[in-house]
């Protein structure tokens, strides 16, 4: 019970890496406010399974994407809380295209839904940390996306590596604050979204050719942002978790008689 008497705030913890987020948090002590953009079958679910483990669970509706949106959320969590001590933001939006034909419009939503909600909603929660004088954790949820290139996702690559250094700004401003600010890059989660984009046979099949045999689970999401807010991590700041399973190994080990003399 590493987070028992901690509370937390998860964005996007409706389905997938937000609800692996919030769930694994719970498990470890942490009450938990759960935020999403409406209110559903998934969030209830969500709050039975997080009471269901002995911990309180609050749903805070509001749309991550906007600011005004985001200073609400903040304040709700921290009314119905009492406070907050730890912030996963997990807001993400994220369309693929040729950069030749990439639509401007989606482009600019991307950055604000995976980068500037980010931005906001940290924000609004370190100005509370730093309020209460008693630290505090804030984690990104951001993607191997962050570091490599990957061809037809111009946007989503973008705003991962902004959001990456953005972390890492804050990590060194925040740290005389004892605010804590790292990140997450998960390589490839079996999520809901996943399955929409993908097919289900696709994830099956390309999951099984991954150096770990499978896709990442929520849960191992979870458990490494639980670590992360938690006292074991109370010496880390400004650093980036790879939790790919190998993901990004895949060129390094499938032909090593191609390695560069």
């Amino acid at each position: 019970m590493k987070l028992l008497h901690r509370t937390a705030l998860v964005t996007g913890a409706a389905r997938g890496i937000g609800r692996g987020c919030a769930l694994e948090l719970a498990r470890a002590g942490a009450d938990v406010a759960i935020n999403d953009r409406q209110s559903s079958d998934n969030t209830a679910s969500l709050i039975a399974e997080i009471e269901s483990l002995g911990r309180r669970a609050v749903q805070i509706v509001g749309d991550a994407f906007e600011r005004a949106s985001c200073e609400d959320i903040a304040k709700r969590a921290i009314a119905a809380l009492g406070r907050i001590d730890i912030l996963v933001s997990n807001p993400a939006f994220s369309r693929r295209g040729d950069f030749l034909d990439y639509d401007p419009e989606i482009f600019d939503q991307t950055l604000r839904g995976t980068l500037t909600a980010g931005f906001h909603m940290s924000q609004f929660v370190s100005r509370h940390m730093v309020e209460r004088g008693r630290g505090g954790k804030i984690l990104f949820i951001s993607s191997v996306h962050s570091r490599r290139p990957y061809a037809r996702a111009v946007a989503y690559n973008a705003a991962k590596a902004g959001l990456n250094h953005m972390a890492f700004t804050m990590a060194a401003e925040l740290i005389g604050h004892r605010i804590n600010v790292n990140v997450i890059e998960p390589g490839w989660i079996d999520t809901p979204g996943e399955h929409e984009t993908f097919g289900d046979a696709m994830i099956v099949e390309e999951g099984a050719k991954l150096p770990w045999g499978r896709l990442g689970q929520p849960a191992d999401i979870g458990r490494a942002a639980t670590f992360l807010c938690s006292d074991d991590a109370d010496y880390i700041t400004g650093i980036s978790l790879v939790v790919d399973g190998g993901f990004c190994l895949r060129d390094s080990i499938s032909s090593p008689s191609m390695s560069p003399r």
